[in-house]
């Protein structure tokens, strides 16, 4: 592990056990070594928190460039964490972002690494899981790696939409599937039916895994304006 994510990882990793006391189901399903897509649901801002501390092996996540430029000693304890555990900074709503995350996943699974990604684009509004964008089938099917489905369980009543500071009481989980192969379907075709097949049944899998209620329509249409 990089000098940084040791850090961020260890210096965390024994506050957070210690006052959450998470729980892990199927840590094995994730490889040793070589390239895979990690696809999780997202309930909270602490998912990117519990994930990588508990990951046998780090992961690079791409996660909304406002968490790298908040204000005060928070702000900047936020960002440093972030950049602790391989989070790269993304601008969302447009194209260019869309190809730019394209490209760092790649980047990251062609040298070997583990990409972590939330097909739902943004945190569940309502603790469903919603709809995943087709971006994680390209990346699947261009990288021709194997996905681990991951389902986080509870980090929504840790650190709730809006909630400025995390919350004690909760137990949070991290529980991990068997890995997804689409490389069947990597020399075929590329059109928006097959993308959208392979999103659903990767969201299928990540269902089963959190138990949520499933909503077939984009989480960020759900968002409360403001």
């Amino acid at each position: 592990m990089s000098a940084l994510y040791t850090l961020g990882r260890y210096t965390v990793s024994p506050v957070v056990r210690g006052l959450w006391r998470p729980w892990t189901d199927g840590l094995a399903n994730i490889p040793a070594e070589g390239p895979a897509v990690l696809a999780s649901n997202h309930l909270s801002v602490a998912d990117s928190v519990f994930l990588p501390i508990l990951s046998p092996r780090e992961i690079t996540f791409l996660a909304k460039a406002e968490y790298f430029t908040g204000d005060g000693l928070r702000g900047r304890a936020t960002a440093a964490f972030m950049r602790g555990v391989r989070q790269i900074p993304v601008e969302r709503g447009n194209g260019r972002a869309a190809l730019s995350a394209l490209e760092i996943a790649l980047t990251v699974l062609k040298n070997g690494d583990l990409f972590g990604i939330y097909p739902e684009g943004t945190r569940s509004p309502d603790g469903k899981l919603h709809r995943g964008h087709t971006g994680i089938a390209r990346i699947v099917l261009d990288a021709r790696v194997p996905v681990i489905p991951v389902a986080m369980i509870n980090t929504d009543k840790v650190q709730p939409i809006g909630a400025r500071l995390p919350r004690l009481g909760h137990a949070i989980g991290v529980r991990v599937g068997p890995a997804l192969d689409y490389s069947a379907q990597a020399d075929g075709p590329r059109n928006p039916k097959l993308l959208r097949e392979i999103t659903d049944d990767i969201m299928a899998h990540i269902r089963r895994l959190s138990g949520q209620d499933y909503v077939d329509r984009y989480a960020s249409r759900d968002k409360a304006p403001g």
